[in-house]
């Protein structure tokens, strides 16, 4: 069975990964492991770094692939960038905020906005975004990027946008240069992990490298 990483998003401890994950292990045969980690608490590259030893301790005889959902998207990332000598292999990005968050900044203007977004959103969001240091990751990896048209989602309360959204992040915030394939699913941000389409496209990219077309 050809290992799968699953990395959730802020203020989530992981569980909402395990409906994908469930999925793929069933349809598929991508043998699944839920990654947790301290969203607020921890920083983005200490983050990245308790993901580079779980995907050591989860490896097999070939590279393991990594699904991240909304930050979690930014955490995989940047352990590609720092941690290179990870058996890492194909990784999928949903809804993740990968050249900025309005509806983030706009939060963070607020003390009580900054304290519970917290540190990793501060370094790999708000402020030096995945599109400033991810080049080197896309050159080595193929990256695919699924976001949300759906506009139902806590975002809309702190901000609004200006194009297609998921309610939480824009289709715009979650483009990537240089990534594989990417491609846009009608659901919102939270549903982006409970939707078989969704599941369906991840695991086409896993195999192919590319999302299905009709």
């Amino acid at each position: 069975m050809t290992a799968v990483v699953y990395v959730h998003g802020m203020w989530m401890p992981g569980g909402e990964m395990a409906f994908v994950r469930r999925y793929l292990a069933k349809r598929h045969s991508f043998e699944g492991f839920l990654f947790s980690y301290p969203s607020v608490r921890g920083t983005l590259d200490d983050n990245a770094a308790m993901l580079a030893e779980f995907v050591r301790q989860h490896g097999t005889a070939e590279p393991v692939h990594l699904v991240g959902h909304s930050l979690g998207g930014v955490v995989l990332l940047r352990m590609l960038l720092l941690h290179p000598q990870v058996p890492a292999a194909r990784a999928v990005c949903v809804g993740s905020p990968l050249c900025g968050s309005r509806a983030a900044i706009d939060l963070s203007r607020h003390d009580w906005g900054k304290s519970i977004l917290g540190r990793s959103i501060a370094d790999g969001v708000t402020g030096n975004p995945a599109s400033d240091w991810a080049q080197v990751v896309t050159e080595q990896h193929e990256v695919g990027i699924i976001a949300g048209t759906m506009a139902a989602g806590l975002g809309r309360l702190v901000t609004s946008f200006d194009g297609p959204n998921d309610g939480t992040v824009a289709v715009s915030e979650t483009r990537l240069a240089g990534a594989r394939d990417h491609i846009c699913v009608a659901t919102s941000h939270s549903g982006l992990v409970l939707s078989k389409k969704v599941a369906e496209q991840v695991a086409a990219f896993l195999r192919n490298g590319a999302f299905l077309r009709h």
